[in-house]
């Protein structure tokens, strides 16, 4: 009954897939790529490709605050919000996605991560180190319970799985991605102002731990739905590695943010390829490509430094030219 009620609201979704398929379909037929005659590889790019966006618009902003280990702990409690689904559906039977769950588990740790450091005046990473402990103790106790099989297939969850991405999930991904890319588009300035000066910003009126709460549950949609292609082990690095390589290169903020994107997309797809290819882990092939491009951003961004800095002439060198033109 559940299950129906969702895919009904899910609907239109559902539609737009068939519509993102068949397109799909079309470029295979005229380029002959193999990858692009599936439809489980169609659902995959779709959701590498809001990845590729999605992650490195909030990752932005963790790393300009100083959070990007927020990512690690907040999949790990994701990890237990996918075991509590499976769980319930093999105990209850109630047929729930368990990336359902952990969209709910995660967005409640990220709250908690706030809390703990609201309440206690512990350190961002006390609170994030109590929360990711606590996630993946409760995680790893019910799959170790085994109840209807829970063990089974668990590796999809860690290290990411192409072939796994239903519709379903890909439909719920969709859902993420359009509240995500919403909440940043009418929350920018606040999020910007309490990034880079929080004391300013709550002088001015604004509610930094509303905010600071937005931040965290915006990283933990994210998180869950970039856990589908990337698991719980590597998906932090796609909120963290593509936005290092676009700070090497990048001269504001909102370039940071296109740049990011850039190089978050050239990751995903050309990780996709190769590991269809190649027949790897997707997860670890992309943050691969994507550590690739980091090191590649961070060599043009020296050599654009060093061309800079030997264009600018010294003062020195001007003063001394002047003295010559005046016949000093």
């Amino acid at each position: 009954m559940q299950s129906s009620t969702i895919d009904v609201v899910l609907g239109p979704l559902y539609w737009f897939l068939e519509l993102w398929s068949a397109l799909l379909f079309a470029v295979a037929r005229v380029t002959g790529l193999e990858l692009l005659q599936y439809s489980f590889m169609h659902r995959a790019i779709l959701v590498g490709l809001c990845i590729g966006v999605m992650a490195p618009l909030i990752g932005t902003f963790l790393v300009h605050r100083q959070l990007a280990l927020i990512g690690d702990a907040l999949a790990h409690t994701a990890f237990a919000g996918v075991a509590v689904g499976l769980f319930l559906n093999a105990v209850l039977e109630l047929g729930v996605s368990p990336y359902l769950t952990a969209v709910v588990v995660a967005v409640i740790a990220a709250l908690f991560i706030e809390l703990i450091s609201e309440a206690t005046d512990a350190y961002n990473d006390v609170s994030m180190a109590i929360v990711l402990s606590t996630g993946f103790a409760l995680g790893t106790t019910l799959i170790s319970i085994n109840a209807g099989g829970l063990a089974v297939g668990v590796n999809q969850y860690l290290f990411g799985n192409l072939s796994t991405v239903s519709a379903e999930n890909a439909a719920i991904l969709l859902v993420l991605f359009g509240n995500i890319v919403a909440t940043v588009a009418l929350t920018r300035n606040q999020l910007l102002y309490v990034t880079f000066d929080e004391t300013a910003a709550e002088v001015s009126g604004l509610s930094v731990s509303w905010y600071n709460r937005v931040m965290v549950m915006l990283t933990a949609l994210v998180v869950v739905g970039a856990m589908q292609i990337m698991g719980v082990i590597l998906v932090a690095a796609m909120l963290v590695v593509p936005v290092a390589g676009a700070t090497q290169v990048s001269r504001s903020f909102s370039e940071s943010i296109l740049v990011s994107v850039v190089l978050a997309e050239l990751s995903v797809l050309l990780g996709i390829g190769v590991a269809y290819y190649g027949q790897a882990t997707a997860g670890g092939v992309i943050v691969l490509v994507a550590v690739g491009l980091y090191v590649l951003a961070v060599v043009f961004g020296k050599v654009q430094t060093r061309l800079g800095e030997d264009s600018t002439p010294e003062l020195d060198a001007i003063d001394a030219t002047d003295a010559e033109a005046r016949g000093d």
